[in-house]
């Protein structure tokens, strides 16, 4: 099986809905990091221009990245700079720390 890293920055306050749409679709797992950093939009009230924003890592099979990468625009989408990126990766290899399984993502 092939799988996919699905890497998402948005906003702190659209994370609770983005969540409980990733629970509807059934999404096993997920990652959720706070973070800071300017892009598209910069706090130029701030000496550093620096924003808070979110970021999700979520790994899934292939044939579901585009499903789990839509929904959370869908969630996170308020039609203002800002709102934050979603970004699909291929995974070469993983490893399972519990079971020490190594090898293609699809071997794992």
């Amino acid at each position: 099986m092939e799988w996919k890293k699905v890497v998402a920055i948005i906003r702190t306050d659209k994370l609770e809905g983005v969540e409980e749409r990733l629970k509807k679709i059934r999404v096993r797992g997920i990652s959720v990091t706070r973070g800071k950093g300017y892009g598209e939009y910069a706090n130029f009230f701030t000496s550093d221009w620096f924003v808070t924003h979110a970021r999700l890592e979520i790994y899934c099979e292939a044939s579901r990245a585009d499903d789990v990468a839509n929904t959370i625009t869908e969630a996170a989408h308020t039609g203002l700079a800002g709102d934050g990126i979603v970004a699909v990766i291929p995974v070469e290899k993983i490893y399972r720390i519990r079971t020490k399984a190594e090898g293609n993502a699809h071997d794992v």
